[in-house]
């Protein structure tokens, strides 16, 4: 048990010191209608956990009351993920369709107790009979029918003799109730649909908040846990239990606030839309938070365990940095993997005063990680190392293989370079080397003093391996959807080598690449002619160095020469640049150094502010977005100019379009060439500022979702960015983010 107690444990620990309770009864009851993530397994292991930390059980229950949308297939799924994570729900799993009899039951007992009905009201009139959240909402005339013509009815109904919407039930409770959940909620619906478990025996099936209590009841739960979302519906939880008068003991529900992720979407409906689109490969891509995802791309079960264990249980929702998912698996694995030899781009050495071969014993392991190990790994005259560990020019700082600076292979010896050899077109395909036979690692007695050790592999024994380079899917912190993916997430490397005993031997299925990250063999693709292994995580936070700036910095990494995790010093121009950028420009240090330290990029920037003074939107735009264009090609082949991007920001700065309508614009300028101007007057994406405008759109929004207001009234001031977004893209981004968010805010008050 953890030792600090959350709100949670602190609640039951009073309830058992009490009497309240003997036993503690948990569940975890997703719906089966997509694959479990992250979010899950926060839910996973807090009910299991409690449960196990006070000697009780917590069930595992498919809350399957919609057949439209379910299947096996996530039935499976979510079994997959407890078992997966190490929790243990006993001999039975429990399905809310079990219940569908007893549930009936209840709810023809609330008939007879003049406590529910049943409304021909269409779903429209429903919504607006309900009322706002300054105005009570009037009751149906058919709630005037008898008990007995609602029994008759609700019996017709179950038969399956109405139309899907033709009639619902409905408890009948407060029409003018501040919390609008208790304005007479719908119990049950029709639906015609083949269900995957009860198969056609219903034509209804009861909603959430009239299955769950009772589903909780029957089962005995003494704490249904659940997320903040469902606070409100704890009134209607506490009346259906109430007026049916059921025995003690009876459940109590408690909310604690769910897992959000920077650069992450948890709405089942939006990971359903990248999986159907395409975007993705599918449930288990290793870019998604799914738990099929994290466990094919390499997560370990104890480091997503320890990643829920560390955020906490809270009270209030907030978000959490993903890197510190990240921190929890590389803690994970460091003290578990093997470190093997792998290089990603090769540059071929050929060893000129070497002859023949030989096997170098090493150990997989470092000296403080309390694991035995050991390979042969085979030298030869011919290696390949990585082509950024050789420089021809080197700046200043460089460690690493150059013409005048020998450099140690890792486990082998010292080379010094010789020659260069290039192509036709001056790149360098090949090195000439010579090495030291007395400074072989371990036992060296050359007395040559080198700065850093570099990967390498034998050209003739090492294996050619796939490898996936993974990065995060969205490159906002706070995703919308498919509009904000990452282009730059995958990476598929075809020919990698690596050492041979990893294929061969196979120590282990996750791995340290040294000097490049943790990997994973792929469980689905990996065969021994085609090895494929995923890139888990870097071995070192380098998103965070990205995106530590201000808020409106550019989210790409600044163009840095890394040389064994530490950055090589500017050069004397490079520290003019740097200061002038800082300090009369006012740009935050991270966007000033990608600059000073790109020749292009600066250059770039120079002949865009000659044309308009907007320091600091430039830069953002130009570290970014341009810089993200000049990886794939040269200034000269970029179809915009300086003066068009200056352009661009120029209409930003004035407010004549959005941030969001900016970068819709600067790619079709990558693609076109055309002037923004151009663009914007062509397609009428100026940005609407009048309130007048934008006024309607938002009342239209706040009157669709009366559950939301109502939530945002009662403390959960976070939905006003749910207004808001809502708002903008009613628009398409045109709106001016600045008047909405004034005016939902008014309007919410």
């Amino acid at each position: 048990m953890s030792e600090s107690k959350d709100f949670l444990r602190t609640i039951v620990e009073e309830d058992l010191k009490s009497g309240k309770n003997r036993e503690i009864i948990t569940r975890f009851p997703p719906e089966p209608n997509g694959f479990p993530h992250i979010g899950h397994a926060k839910s996973i292991c807090i009910n299991f956990g409690i449960a196990s930390d006070y000697q009780g059980h917590c069930n595992l229950r498919m809350d399957d009351t919609n057949p439209t949308k379910e299947d096996t297939k996530y039935v499976e799924a979510l079994k997959d993920a407890v078992q997966w994570l190490g929790f243990d729900w006993g001999n039975k799993v429990y399905f809310t369709s079990d219940y569908f009899p007893k549930i009936y039951d209840y709810a023809k007992e609330l008939i007879k107790m003049d406590k529910a009905y049943v409304d021909s009201l269409t779903e429209e009139e429903i919504r607006e009979y309900r009322g706002t959240v300054t105005e009570s909402g009037k009751r149906s005339k058919y709630a005037k029918r008898t008990i007995q013509e609602n029994l008759d009815l609700f019996e017709r109904m179950k038969k399956g003799e109405f139309k899907d919407g033709e009639h619902v039930l409905r408890a009948r409770i407060d029409m003018s109730a501040a919390n609008m959940k208790m304005r007479d909620p719908l119990l049950y619906r029709i639906r015609h649909a083949h269900h995957f478990r009860a198969g056609d025996e219903w034509s209804i099936y009861p909603m959430y908040d009239f299955a769950h209590c009772l589903s909780d009841y029957i089962e005995g739960i003494s704490h249904s846990i659940c997320t903040l979302e469902f606070e409100n519906n704890r009134d209607i939880y506490n009346w259906v239990l109430d007026t049916l008068g059921l025995e003690l003991p009876r459940p109590y529900q408690y909310e604690f606030a769910r897992l959000n992720i920077n650069y992450t979407v948890m709405s089942k409906r939006k990971l359903l839309e990248l999986v159907n689109s395409g975007q993705v490969s599918g449930w288990d891509d290793p870019r998604l938070p799914t738990l099929a995802g994290y466990r094919r791309r390499g997560y370990t079960p104890e480091s997503i365990v320890n990643f829920c264990d560390q955020i906490g249980i809270a009270k209030a929702n907030s978000m959490v940095d993903v890197s510190q998912l990240e921190f929890c698996i590389r803690d994970d694995l460091n003290k578990k993997v093997p470190r093997v030899l792998c290089v990603l781009d090769p540059l071929k050495v050929t060893i000129e005063n070497y002859e023949g071969s030989e096997e170098i014993d090493a150990s997989y392991y470092p000296h403080d990680v309390p694991k035995e190990g050991n390979r042969a790994i085979p030298f030869s005259r011919e290696i390949y190392i990585e082509s950024d560990d050789f420089m021809e020019n080197p700046p200043k700082g460089y460690y690493r293989l150059t013409l005048e600076q020998p450099v140690r292979l890792r486990h082998g010896y010292i080379i010094t370079c010789k020659e260069v050899i290039k192509d036709a077109d001056g790149n360098i395909i090949e090195i000439k080397a010579t090495y030291n036979p007395e400074s072989k690692s371990g036992s060296d007695s050359s007395g040559i003093k080198v700065k850093s050790a570099i990967q390498w592999v034998s050209a003739a024994a090492a294996k050619t391996i796939e490898v996936r380079l993974y990065d995060r899917l969205f490159k906002d912190e706070a995703p919308e959807g498919i509009e904000d993916i990452n282009p730059d997430s995958l990476q598929v490397i075809k020919n990698a080598l690596i050492e041979p005993a990893v294929i061969t031997e196979k120590p282990d299925e996750r791995f340290q690449f040294e000097r490049q990250g943790y990997f994973y063999a792929d469980p689905i693709d990996y065969t021994d002619e085609k090895p494929v292994f995923n890139k888990i995580v870097g071995l070192k936070d380098s998103w965070a160095k990205k995106t530590k700036a201000t808020e409106n910095a550019p989210k790409v990494q600044a163009k840095k020469v890394h040389i064994d995790g530490e950055v090589t010093a500017m050069n004397e121009a490079q520290k003019v640049l740097f200061d002038k950028y800082t300090g009369e420009f006012g740009l935050n240090s991270e966007v000033a150094n990608t600059l000073a330290r790109d020749e292009d990029l600066s250059s770039f920037y120079e002949a865009s502010l000659s044309v308009l003074n907007s320091p600091v939107g430039l830069a953002n735009i130009v570290t970014n977005e341009v810089a993200r264009e000049l990886k794939q090609m040269q200034v000269s082949e970029l179809k915009f100019t300086a003066k068009q991007i200056a352009e661009l920001v120029k209409m930003v700065d004035d407010e004549t379009i959005s941030n969001k309508i900016a970068k819709q614009l600067f790619e079709e300028m990558v693609k076109t060439g055309e002037n923004p101007t151009q663009i914007v007057e062509e397609k009428g994406l100026v940005q609407i500022s009048d309130p007048a405008k934008i006024e309607p759109i938002i009342d239209e929004i706040i009157a669709k979702n009366p559950d939301n207001v109502a939530k945002f009234k009662a403390g959960n001031t976070k939905l006003l960015g749910f207004f808001v977004g809502q708002a903008l893209k009613a628009t398409g981004g045109k709106a001016n983010p600045k008047v909405v968010n004034s005016l939902v805010a008014d309007k919410l008050k």
